[in-house]
């Protein structure tokens, strides 16, 4: 790999610390939403899954997006969605407006998720893609760990507003760099197949540092298959979307209620709103170092095996969070075992969808499940929510919830995988 292959990879990481730090912020003001407005549990929980309808959306929309119109103008258009959404958020006075807006920032949000995720697998060689695809993901914790620092700070002086107008600042300064440093992907245009398809393969290839070809050639089974949502549902290709998005859709369950329920589970035992944003950055401190270690012992793992094991420990993990955590201490070092393996199950799930899945659809494919599955992402705070209502305690609620990531483990067994990534290296 050259250097300007591994900027791209690293522009791909901080895109995805964006989005994990747009989805979490949400979670970051719930504290102060819930002082300022009087809201219950219940209709905060779905406050907090508003950005998720709209990240069901905008993965499918954009993510079939970025396999006709390509993957860079994609990056760009959800950028906008982001920071539109963002700054709209830091005006919303009810939950009527701050729903509709998070819903916008949600859009932007979830084709991302798609877009980058194909960059990653695209634009690495095929002996790095598992660890570039794995620090991809883990971008996510990250943006969330740095961001809930700042946070911690800025809400010391200032009302939850803030935190959705520091995210839009930070979402603006990525459009100039992306639209200069990131190339269109050879794979994009190699599965296009357009005329001029070489020439543009060859201008990809030198901003990235490598030679030029005099020619590409595809796989029978690449050139006649069918593309867009058609393709996921064509031959063998069938199995594998329905199964990641099983898998995906109540995973996200599992992972969704450590990050969004944390900061107010922390609350309501007596610690401030900041305390309790130190906690959620726990969380995703295990979050990083779980997506780590996950890719790198992808290396040497079968990844369909190394996803079962991670499964299993997030179920244990996110059960054993809900009743142990007693006090600040235990609290902080449960959200970070529980951030740790259930954030492995999301980069087990994004590697599946890399290697699952074809050029011509993998942008498609991954939005696909993204978006199908972002139903759980929906369900799971709204869920939680209304248990926490009805009377069920913490342990019982942190046991419903981790079932989603035994259900993913089910699913995960029943998959055949390949790899089918046809462009060259």
């Amino acid at each position: 790999m050259t250097w300007r292959q591994m900027v791209v990879i690293a522009i791909t990481v901080a895109l995805n610390a964006l989005d994990g730090f747009d989805v979490l912020s949400i979670s970051f003001a719930s504290p102060g939403i819930a002082a300022d407005w009087g809201i219950g549990r219940g209709a905060l929980g779905i406050v907090l899954s508003m950005e998720l309808v709209g990240m069901a959306l905008g993965s499918v929309v954009l993510g079939r997006m970025g396999d006709w119109a390509g993957r860079k103008p994609t990056m760009l258009v959800s950028l906008v969605f982001m920071a539109v959404g963002m700054i709209l958020a830091s005006t919303a006075t009810d939950i009527s407006s701050l729903s509709a807006y998070r819903i916008v920032t949600g859009v932007g949000i979830g084709g991302m998720l798609a877009v980058t995720n194909a960059v990653a697998s695209e634009m690495s060689n095929r002996k790095f893609r598992g660890l570039a695809v794995s620090m991809m993901v883990i971008g996510y914790p990250v943006g969330a760990i740095l961001g809930g620092l700042v946070v911690a700070q800025l809400l010391q002086t200032s009302g939850w507003q803030i935190i959705f107008e520091f995210g839009a600042v930070v979402t603006a300064v990525m459009i100039p760099i992306v639209w200069l440093a990131v190339p269109e992907t050879p794979a994009f245009h190699l599965a296009r197949r357009k005329t001029d398809a070489v020439d543009r393969i060859n201008r990809s290839l030198a901003r990235l540092g490598h030679h030029p070809i005099s020619d590409v050639s595809l796989p029978a089974e690449t050139q006649a298959s069918a593309r867009g949502i058609s393709g996921l549902f064509a031959g063998d290709v069938r199995r594998t979307t329905l199964l990641l998005t099983i898998a995906y859709f109540t995973q996200i369950i599992t992972f969704y209620f450590i990050l969004k329920w944390t900061p107010k589970i922390v609350t309501d035992l007596g610690f401030t709103a900041s305390l309790a944003a130190g906690v959620l950055v726990w969380a995703n401190v295990g979050g990083a170092l779980g997506g780590a270690i996950w890719g790198l012992a992808a290396t040497r793992v079968p990844i369909r095996n190394l996803s079962l094991v991670t499964f299993l420990a997030s179920a244990t993990m996110v059960t054993v969070f809900g009743t142990f955590g007693v006090d600040l201490d235990s609290l902080s070092l449960l959200a970070a075992l529980g951030g740790f393996c259930t954030n492995a199950g999301m980069v087990a799930l994004y590697n599946l969808a890399a290697q699952g899945f074809p050029d011509r659809v993998r942008a498609t494919g991954t939005g696909f499940i993204i978006g199908v599955g972002r139903g759980g992402a929906v369900l799971g705070p709204i869920a939680a929510g209304y248990l926490f209502e009805s009377g069920a305690s913490l342990p019982t609620v942190a046991a419903i919830m981790a079932s989603g990531s035994l259900l993913a483990l089910a699913a995960v067994a029943f998959l055949r995988l390949e790899n089918r990534q046809a462009v060259a290296n």
